[in-house]
């Protein structure tokens, strides 16, 4: 088994998590820096797949891993619309309005 491979999945997998637990308390500074740590462990696992393949069962793994990354992504984004809304009244001088 590839465990090397696999364990960056893993890991973007708990960053991408994390990113959601910080979205979900609006800690939006704190999603950004895990951000950036997703694109580095992303980096390293595009150097590290080229030269590693997976079997068939490290594939299934991978897929629900890579299924649950989604599903994490989908909800940070769905939380952070609102605030990229405000963000971009904001830049463009808009003060908010309140209904």
């Amino acid at each position: 088994m590839n465990a090397a491979l696999l364990n960056y999945y893993e890991a973007i997998e708990r960053a991408s998590m994390d990113m959601l637990e910080a979205a979900r308390t609006g800690n939006w500074d704190q999603v950004v820096k895990l951000e950036g740590a997703c694109a580095v462990l992303i980096s390293q696992l595009r150097t590290a797949a080229t030269s590693t393949p997976l079997d068939s069962e490290e594939v299934q793994l991978k897929s629900r891993i890579m299924q649950r990354i989604l599903v994490n992504d989908a909800e940070i984004r769905n939380l952070a619309e609102p605030w990229l809304e405000d963000l971009d009244q904001l830049l463009a001088g808009r003060p908010k309005t309140l209904h």
